[in-house]
């Protein structure tokens, strides 16, 4: 009999956060690896990382005639640098600083005849340390992160449901490595109010008018894994308008809605919850403000 899975176990943002932080810069410098590789793709869909059967996925990167992908696997707990011409690389993931595991990575790389230098220090984050240097993340804990990942299994397969369902330009469903959340989000074609003073990568992601959503591990006032969804820019009334389920609600300080994951597996029907989440907010931004939903989705 095959093993049966819970595919929505539970993952106490406590339980895990030295490793959830540990990964976070592992993930930083991997994202950034492909960000320095690829063309520049809309709104940064070229950076994103991608679920897998087995963990996140870069996905093929181009490299000169060649491509190569970096993996992480989180049945095994390696890390995979695998090329279109056949050599590849194999580092364990363990608990070891992030210095030790970006110098791996990059000795790795010289060793494949790929040679790339990065920004190597992460984004997003509070009181960022150079990569080279961080002797403070060094924690890996392979259930937790294997616990992570299988539930961000269960979310890809909800967003690309719900993703189908849309037929105006969407992105991908994929992981953010600097926000550390997987998300997919939807567009109504319409280029958005230039913003004062927006740093190069808030003004690309943020030139046209989007409805996003997503899944995160929480942080700061959100205790515990949740999904959200905003407007942007957010129209008039998107705060107080009323959403799907009860248990979301709107974070005045974030501006977004949020729904804990604990409510959510905690269902009858987790699926059925969340879904109810992503159409509710979805559809209150867009009836305010005013998309042609008769044209942006199937009927």
């Amino acid at each position: 009999m095959p093993e049966i899975i819970d595919a929505w176990p539970a993952l106490p943002l406590e339980a895990w956060q030295d490793t959830y932080d540990t990964l976070h810069m592992w993930t930083q410098i991997v994202g950034k690896i492909r960000k320095t590789l690829t063309p520049l793709v809309n709104h940064w869909w070229n950076v994103t990382l991608y679920v897998t059967s087995r963990g996140l996925s870069t996905s093929p990167i181009p490299y000169g005639t060649r491509t190569f992908e970096i993996s992480f696997d989180f049945i095994d707990h390696t890390l995979d640098i695998l090329t279109s011409e056949g050599p590849a690389k194999q580092i364990d993931l363990a608990p070891k600083t992030v210095a030790q595991f970006y110098q791996e990575l990059m000795d790795s790389l010289h060793a494949l005849d790929i040679n790339v230098k990065i920004h190597a220090a992460p984004d997003e984050v509070a009181n960022p340390i150079p990569f080279a240097e961080d002797f403070t993340h060094k924690s890996y804990d392979p259930e937790s992160a294997h616990t992570f990942w299988r539930i961000l299994v269960t979310v890809d397969c909800v967003f690309k449901e719900f993703r189908g369902r849309f037929i105006g330009k969407c992105s991908p469903v994929h992981f953010f490595f600097g926000s550390f959340d997987l998300a997919v989000t939807r567009f109504s074609g319409r280029r958005a109010p230039e913003r004062p003073g927006a740093d190069p990568i808030t003004r690309e992601a943020y030139s046209h008018e989007v409805i996003s959503a997503g899944f995160w591990p929480g942080g700061g006032e959100i205790k515990g894994p949740a999904f959200y969804a905003y407007a942007a820019p957010e129209p008039s009334g998107f705060k107080t308008a009323r959403v799907q389920p009860e248990a979301a609600f709107y974070h005045s300080g974030m501006s977004e809605f949020f729904l804990m994951y604990d409510d959510v597996r905690r269902a009858e029907s987790p699926k059925t919850m969340l879904m109810e989440f992503l159409e509710s907010t979805y559809a209150a931004g867009a009836d305010l403000a005013k998309w042609d939903r008769a044209s942006l989705e199937r009927g």
